[in-house]
């Protein structure tokens, strides 16, 4: 029985060497270089997020188009997030999980709220995220961003009060309509359209706060109508409105009576003006925004482009008239 025990823990004993030595074979036989980085193929292994209120519209196809772009130039893994409807709740939830992801930076559609301020200062610059806005700004004292890409909305207005003074032959009254959400982009096109028609005395510009929904829009459309019979033009600073606004006019009289201007990021804008209901409208380069904005966040976080300009870095705007298109 002993001399059982023996041979059989020999035999164990052997077969245990056999598959050692076959583990060394295999060794020494392939080539032991370390495996491959996950990241080798991505040059810099930045992982970036856009976040925008207002997801596969226009101009945001376009903004988000650029940004892909630039984030396969310069190696970046970029993540689209995003709410539709201007969602402000799930939009926020979207930069609260971005933040909590500890993404290396995030590109955002900026909303002057206290809560997106909140985030963008304590969570955000707590954790070491730059913020870059994107399109829409937002005071740089309240949200501690970083930079911001895109228009010049001051610019922008003053461009549209330019041509209304034109339009007008220097007199006349313009109906200037506003959301009741004073967002920075909003203000800024007011400031420079009022900044161009103070030079014309007899231009007579008609603040109208019409709030956010079409209804509204409509309504106050109507009212001011009724109020001011003889307006001679109308702008809608936040482009959202442009669309319910046109409409109520075309009931009440002939549009081609009326100058009416708007920007270029609302989704129905550029048929309105193709089908010549309106005058013309500030053209944007929302493609030029996402592609600047990855470039330089992955320039920034390289330590390439410091310090970053606070004012903003503005890409393209022109006015594009009705009577110019084909």
């Amino acid at each position: 029985m002993r001399k059982l025990v023996i041979v059989l823990l020999s035999a164990i004993c052997l077969v245990l060497l056999g598959f050692t030595l076959s583990s060394f074979i295999q060794v020494f036989h392939y080539n032991l270089s370390a495996p491959a980085d996950v990241g080798s193929t991505n040059k810099s292994g930045y992982r970036l997020i856009l976040i925008t209120q207002e997801m596969d519209t226009p101009f945001w196809d376009k903004v988000e188009y650029g940004a892909a772009k630039a984030a396969g130039k310069y190696g970046a893994e970029l993540e689209v997030w995003g709410s539709y409807g201007t969602n402000q709740e799930d939009f926020l939830k979207y930069m609260e999980i971005a933040i909590a992801s500890k993404v290396d930076g995030i590109l955002v559609q900026g909303l002057n709220t206290d809560e997106f301020n909140k985030l963008a200062t304590v969570k955000a610059a707590g954790n070491g995220i730059p913020i870059f806005t994107i399109a829409n700004d937002v005071p740089i004292a309240d949200s501690l961003r970083r930079t911001y890409i895109g228009s010049d909305h001051y610019k922008a207005g003053q461009m549209i009060g330019e041509q209304l003074a034109e339009d007008l032959g220097h007199k006349g009254k313009v109906v200037l309509m506003i959301s009741d959400h004073q967002e920075d982009f909003q203000s800024k096109r007011l400031d420079g359209i009022l900044q161009i028609l103070k030079f014309y005395p007899d231009i007579e510009p008609i603040t109208v706060v019409a709030g956010d929904t079409r209804e509204k829009v409509v309504a106050a459309t109507n009212e001011i109508m009724n109020k001011e019979p003889k307006v001679a033009a109308f702008v809608s600073v936040t482009a959202n409105n442009a669309s319910a606004m046109v409409q109520e006019i075309g009931k009440r009289a002939q549009l081609s009576r009326f100058h009416i201007y708007s920007f270029d990021d609302s989704p129905e804008i550029k048929t309105l003006l193709k089908e010549k209901k309106m005058s013309g409208i500030i053209e944007q380069s929302p493609e030029m925004m996402g592609e600047l904005g990855v470039q330089l966040m992955v320039q920034w976080l390289q330590g390439e482009t410091f310090p970053l300009k606070y004012e903003g870095y503005f890409t393209d705007i022109r006015l594009l008239k009705a009577d110019e298109l084909p």
